[in-house]
């Protein structure tokens, strides 16, 4: 990793103050960036210049200009260039890429007659200059690519913990304005890393559409499936029915709750919720029921929609308590998707409507990429020794079973 040491001359002080607060900044993050890039040449060739080296892998050839828009402006590099191996450089694709989506979606807006005022003004705002339709077109080719190739590419599982949702965004179509459903399955490994697993658009939420969406997370190359995790929609458990059968169902506590108390009347709700949180922290099976039989009683009268609601849906909310103590968290809800569908949301907000499915699966493909490598570069949630004494373990014979099969329908 090289260290940089980042030195301004005298003379460049004031000229830094003389300028408005933004060109001051552009100008001196140009600097940085500029001093990074030579870095990064030095390190790759393992000299610095006009340095004789035995451990000197390439050398110097010129350098190249590149400019890159940002929200403060253009700023332009000195980008190194080398005579046999071409220079790498991360600086600009781990930012430019969800930036550059962004920017292309609200410029396909424009260039499809869809725009407003205020999504011009957005744009202005995002990058301080207009973009060509030449240059809407090479930006989006390049960004499609990376987002097939990455939703596409090959799982090496096994997965044993998979929870799947969906979102919905607005897209232009046929003249009309519609509503699409955004799948997203998230996977956890062997070894406890959380990964973004597939992502795709339908027209809604069906069995078949949920179906196609898991066939093709498997042929992609998932199995050892143990858990999968995710709300109570009628076409997602369908589907999951079909397609992992041997894999136990958990039912998202958050989502379970939700349902629970928006059948009982006002007052009694947030009692209702606390009651729940308190049930869902059960450390055994027989306190859970326990909890459960008590929040009858005190609620079958007031409110028995909601306890009806308790009573049928409640085994399979409590699918977790058959994992061990220290991973029942992490699976009990479907929280950690709709963390990324809230980003997801939020980041797609400047643009409201898609002009296409083309723009949405870029843009929100493109996030996802971004997302995905956080998480791929966090700390796992458990270790794979605490993987493997689950497996050794007492662990319910179904989960074993679901893991085997599935192991061995993926190598056959």
């Amino acid at each position: 990793m090289a260290h940089l040491n980042i030195t301004l001359d005298q003379e460049e002080i004031p000229a830094l103050l003389s300028v408005d607060h933004d060109g001051a900044f552009r100008k001196l993050l140009q600097e940085c960036l500029n001093k990074v890039l030579l870095a990064e040449s030095t390190e790759q060739l393992g000299a610095e210049p006009y340095e004789r080296s035995e451990e000197r892998k390439d050398s110097r050839n010129g350098t190249r200009e590149r400019s890159l828009t940002l929200r403060i402006g253009t700023i332009d590099f000195t980008v190194p260039r080398h005579r046999n191996i071409p220079f790498k450089t991360m600086l600009f694709e781990n930012y430019a890429r969800s930036e550059a989506a962004l920017v292309a979606g609200m410029a396909e807006m424009v260039v499809n007659g869809v725009s407003t005022r205020k999504v011009e003004k957005i744009m202005e705002e995002l990058c301080g200059t207009s973009f060509s339709k030449s240059t809407v077109s090479n930006v989006c080719k390049d960004l499609s690519k990376d987002v097939e190739a990455f939703r596409n590419r090959p799982l090496n599982g096994p997965y044993p913990f998979l929870t799947v949702d969906a979102t919905y965004f607005k897209v232009r179509e046929n003249h009309r304005i519609v509503s699409k459903a955004f799948f997203i399955a998230y996977g956890t490994n062997s070894q406890g890393n959380r990964e973004i697993l597939g992502f795709n658009i339908y027209p809604q939420e069906s069995t078949s559409n949920w179906r196609d969406f898991l066939d093709s997370l498997k042929k992609r190359g998932l199995y050892g499936t143990l858990l999968v995790t995710s709300d109570a929609h009628g076409g997602l458990k369908a589907a999951l029915q079909k397609e992992f059968p041997e894999a136990p169902w958990q039912r998202c506590q958050f989502h379970f709750t939700k349902n629970i108390s928006e059948l009982a009347p006002k007052k009694y709700q947030a009692g209702i919720r606390a009651e729940l949180n308190e049930l869902f922290q059960s450390k055994t099976m027989k306190e859970a029921i326990e909890k459960r039989d008590e929040i009858l009683r005190s609620y079958s009268e007031v409110a028995s929609r909601a306890m009806e609601c308790l009573e049928e849906g409640f085994e399979d909310a409590m699918t977790v308590m058959i994992l061990p103590k220290g991973m029942r968290q992490f699976f009990r809800t479907s929280n950690h998707v709709e963390r990324i569908n809230r980003e997801l949301k939020r980041r797609s907000n400047v643009i409201g409507v898609f002009p296409n499915e083309t723009t949405l699966m870029r843009l929100m493909g493109s996030i996802l990429m971004e997302l995905n490598e956080k998480r791929q570069a966090g700390k796992a949630i458990f270790s794979k020794q605490s993987y493997e004494k689950m497996m050794a373990s007492d662990t319910p014979a179904e989960l074993k079973r679901a893991a085997i099969r599935q192991f061995n329908m993926a190598v056959a």
